[in-house]
């Protein structure tokens, strides 16, 4: 007799429909833990005793430890002028960084270590979500990860206003059309569209490949200065520039001649 399994996908909203199931929630854990939970409290918390610059220069090696986990932890293969491309991207931050002063030390030593432990958790979340992306729908880990995020900083929140006695004024800022116009860029825009955009390019391209693009945020920051904010575009801009998408071009187009000469697994080792 054929039996005929009936399976009840969660909907939200009427239009999204999930189809993790409960038992399932746990395995993406870690995943939300290592982003957006750590990453946002390290740096938070990092930038209090360092520069933004500084900050910038640690976040600019994301790539390195991505390429390094995704080879060790998820077999990626990849060459010498993969990781060279790299290298290359990742150099022209720290140039364009470091031509406007930046420098590593020039905050405290606890504030190094913060950003770059933020960095870890941010190359970490890359390659587990690479590897999570085999076994769930790019928006069920989108949701879940946003959810558990949600959760944590939010009760994080009452909990201190709990402590201080003052939970009223936990919606005070709400009423700022400034403020709340801000949350919604960043909690709808930078955090939820940018995350589900991610964890789909993750489900098709290999973390050491996606990591690289995220030089191009400092690319597109040097854009919008120039464009909105009037501000002055120097030589080390257009030299840095030029070395972070020769970096990211080179990056994903020796990693696809990698990937089609890496051997592919025999019906023996499956």
């Amino acid at each position: 007799m054929l039996k005929v399994q009936i399976r009840k996908d969660i909907r939200i909203g009427g239009w999204v429909r999930l189809t993790i199931k409960a038992k399932q929630i746990g395995a993406l854990l870690p995943l939300a833990v290592l982003y957006p939970t750590l990453f946002f409290t390290l740096q938070a918390f990092g930038l209090v005793y360092t520069t933004s610059s500084e900050a910038g220069i640690i976040q600019a090696t994301v790539p390195i430890f991505t390429l390094l986990m995704a080879s060790f932890l998820l077999k990626e293969a990849s060459t010498w002028l993969q990781k060279a491309s790299t290298l290359l991207s990742v150099s022209g931050v720290i140039y364009m960084l470091a031509m406007k002063g930046g420098a590593v030390g020039a905050g405290s030593s606890l504030g190094t270590v913060l950003i770059l432990l933020s960095a870890l958790s941010q190359a970490g979340y890359s390659v587990l979500a690479r590897k999570m992306t085999r076994s769930f729908h790019y928006i069920d880990i989108t949701f879940m990860v946003s959810l558990i995020g949600f959760l944590f900083f939010n009760g994080w929140a009452v909990s201190r206003h709990l402590a201080a006695g003052e939970l009223s004024s936990f919606w005070a800022p709400l009423e700022n059309p400034l403020f709340l116009a801000s949350i919604l860029f960043l909690g709808i825009l930078s955090s939820l569209v940018t995350s589900l955009l991610n964890n789909f390019a993750l489900s098709k391209l290999e973390a050491s490949r996606l990591s690289v693009f995220n030089n191009l945020s400092t690319l597109v920051t040097v854009v919008a200065g120039v464009l909105f904010l009037q501000e002055q575009l120097s030589l080390y801009h257009l030299l840095g520039g030029l070395l972070i998408i020769a970096g990211v071009i080179g990056t994903n187009y020796f990693g696809m001649k990698a990937k089609r000469s890496a051997p592919k697994p025999t019906s023996a080792s499956i």
